[in-house]
Order: structure tokens, then C-alpha cells, then sequence
């Protein structure tokens, strides 16, 4: 039975990103919805948390962000570990944030804090290769791609790699080791949130398609990268 459903779930999903077998479109996003709104949620925790400073500071230089609202140690899916999440991308030319596109992170096990089952996290995309390969079929973190806890404190420094993750764990900020992890598009998801058989090559690099829901994500993603206006000189200076 178990390995009827397995077969099941990956017809479905081969269905769903197929471009000759498509499911039907006529699917209702909640599901999806409610976890872009987790993620702008998880997003504004970090900024507003005083201990992010590296990761604020640094926030307009990252290409991407993907933000997994939960992570979960234990049971996920067929007993895998792991989290499903959106992710957005900067234009280098515009600066302009994307739509999101949906990501599940999966590993057999996760260097979470100790005792914690579960972690808030977000992995900060910070060059071209770690970009490039998020848009293939599926990347390894570590593997395919390099990837590091990344900094949290006054005057932490970041190490030199494509991938950097931060984590929220029990109200505690840090670091988290997601070496060996997995991550693959979540077509089905994809689909569902925008009514047409996307991939997110269409969302993040074509823009081909954009959901109204989304927009409270893409604002509090985008408010802190956006030029400060410059303040006027006192009246009778020049």
C-alpha cells in the first residue's frame, strides 16, 4: 500500500510539471497561500530581531531568498526530514523582487539547535552559481553548491559561499547546519498558487505570471532595499 501511494504521489508530480501532462489548474490555493503569508511573517521576525545585523546589512546584496516558515525534524512526507518554502529573487538590472516560487528542503537529518524539532529558517542566495542552480531540476546544499551557518551578532563576518542559512529555533536566532540537504521545486505548488503550469524559471527569471496575494511578501522583501530619500539641507542653507 505504502509504495502505491509513493508511485502515486510521483505520477502527480510528474503530471503536474510535465509539459505534455498537465493536472487541471482549477485547484483552490490555500494551502499555498497560507504559507506565503507564514514566510512574509518569518521574514519580518528576523529583520525586527536585533541579533540580525549581518543578515540585514547585507540583506540587498543576496540574489535570492528562500524563506522556510518550518522545519521540521521527524516524520516529513515518506519519513524524510524538511520544510516546504517560497522562494524570491532580486533583478539584478531593476533591483525588483520576484513572485514567489515554491521549494521543498529535505535531508535525512538537520543540524538544528539542541533540542529543537523545529526551526524557522531562511538561506540567503548570495551569487550567480547559487542562483543558477536553484532553477535546474534539483541542488544539494554542500554538494552541488556551497553553503554555510550564516552570521549572527555586532561584528560577525560571513564565510565566502554561494548558499548562507539562518535560523530561528525556540525564539533563539543562530546559524543552522543544512549540509547535505536537498532542495527541489514544489511544482504542484507552483501550479496551484498561480492557475497555469508554471516552473520557476517562469516566475523568477521570465515573470511570467504574478498572484495579487503575494503582494505584502514582495513589499516587506523589497522596503529595505529600496533608496532612502535624501533629507533637505535646514531652511537658509545651501
Amino acid at each position: 500500500m505504502k509504495k502505491i501511494s509513493v508511485l502515486f504521489a510521483a505520477f502527480f508530480l510528474l503530471s503536474c510539471s510535465s509539459p505534455f501532462l498537465r493536472c487541471s489548474l482549477a485547484t483552490d490555493y490555500s494551502t499555498q497561500a497560507a504559507l506565503v503569508d507564514k514566510a512574509t511573517i518569518t521574514f519580518k521576525s528576523f529583520l525586527s530581531d536585533p541579533n540580525m545585523t549581518w543578515f540585514k546589512e547585507n540583506l540587498c546584496s543576496a540574489k535570492a531568498l528562500l524563506i522556510i516558515p518550518q522545519l521540521l525534524k521527524g516524520a516529513f512526507i515518506f519519513g524524510a526530514e524538511g520544510g516546504t518554502g517560497v522562494l524570491v529573487a532580486k533583478d539584478e538590472h531593476t533591483g525588483l523582487w520576484s513572485q514567489p516560487a515554491f521549494y521543498t528542503l529535505a535531508a535525512a537529518s538537520f543540524g538544528l539547535q539542541a533540542g529543537a524539532e523545529s526551526s524557522a529558517i531562511i538561506l540567503m542566495i548570495m551569487t550567480d552559481k547559487g542562483m543558477d542552480a536553484l532553477l535546474s531540476t534539483s541542488v544539494k546544499l554542500g554538494g552541488d553548491i556551497s553553503v554555510a551557518a550564516g552570521p549572527y551578532g555586532a561584528g560577525a563576518k560571513a564565510a565566502t559561499v554561494d548558499v548562507l542559512a539562518f535560523a530561528r529555533a525556540k525564539g533563539i536566532f543562530g546559524g543552522i547546519s543544512v549540509e547535505g540537504s536537498v532542495i527541489t521545486p514544489r511544482d504542484s505548488y507552483n501550479i496551484a498558487y498561480y492557475q497555469r503550469n508554471v516552473r520557476p524559471v517562469d516566475i523568477i527569471i521570465r515573470r511570467s505570471v504574478s498572484n495579487p496575494h503575494s503582494k505584502a511578501l514582495v513589499e516587506a522583501v523589497s522596503r529595505p532595499c529600496r533608496p532612502k530619500p535624501k533629507s533637505s539641507p535646514p531652511a537658509g542653507e545651501k
